[in-house]
This record gives C-alpha cells, structure tokens and sequence, in this order.
C-alpha cells in the first residue's frame, strides 16, 4: 500500500516533523491542526475562535487531499479548557452535519504554541 504526503499553503505548515497529512488505502489521515493562520500566526480569543481557525486548517488540508469535511469519519479534538466542551461543539456543528463522524474529545494539560484546541481527522480519499 503506497502513501503519499498531502501539503497545501492554505493551512499552516508543519511545526514538526510530521505531514500535513498523508493518503493512504483509500483514506485520508490529518495531523493535529491547532489555530495558526496560513502564515503561522496564533489566532488570538477564546475556544471558539481557535476553534474555528483549527477546523478551517482541517478543512483546507482534506480539500488538498481531494476529500472534504462531508468525507470525515473520525475526529479526535483536544482541549485544554474541558469546561469550554460546549463552546467547541457550537463552533464544530457549523462545519459538520449529519451524518456526524464518530468523535473524541479529550482535556489536555497543554498545546503546542500555547493553543487551546487541536482537531485530527480521518477521512475517506476524494471520490
């Protein structure tokens, strides 16, 4: 099974040694997005505005893979502020519809760059 690396300019680059995301048996795998604009600024505000910026990044990496968001079937999104787990969800339910992926959300100590969200996805590959 080949894999390839996905990489577009319309989300932030890998702060790591990681991909952006990478296709692979039909599916397509993005790395933690956290709220840095294209350019690699931190979105300033609350969890939903980083929340927002996190999930346009994801958004921007799945187009580049040719999948989409209508294609996702699994989130892992990390907060680390589990009280605002509802705030998240308003912001979340503006990109996603029914059917809804299968999700976790999961409180954390920290973020890289001092995020407050990071959101990971699996998707199916462009049709």
């Amino acid at each position: 099974m080949g894999m390839e690396k996905v990489e577009t300019h319309r989300a932030p680059a890998a702060i790591g040694p990681y991909s952006q995301a990478i296709k692979a048996g039909g599916f397509v795998f993005v790395s933690g997005q956290i709220p840095l604009t294209p350019e690699g600024v931190l979105v300033e505000g609350g969890v939903e505005d980083q929340a927002r910026q996190a999930l346009q990044n994801l958004k921007a990496v799945l187009e580049a893979a040719g999948s989409g968001l209508d294609r996702v079937v699994q989130v892992t999104a990390y907060l680390t502020d589990i009280a605002a787990f509802q705030a998240f969800n308003r912001v979340y339910a503006e990109f996603f519809t029914e059917p809804y992926p299968a999700r976790a959300v999961v409180g954390v100590a920290e973020l890289p760059k001092g995020a407050k969200v990071e959101v990971a996805a699996v998707a199916l590959g462009g049709a």
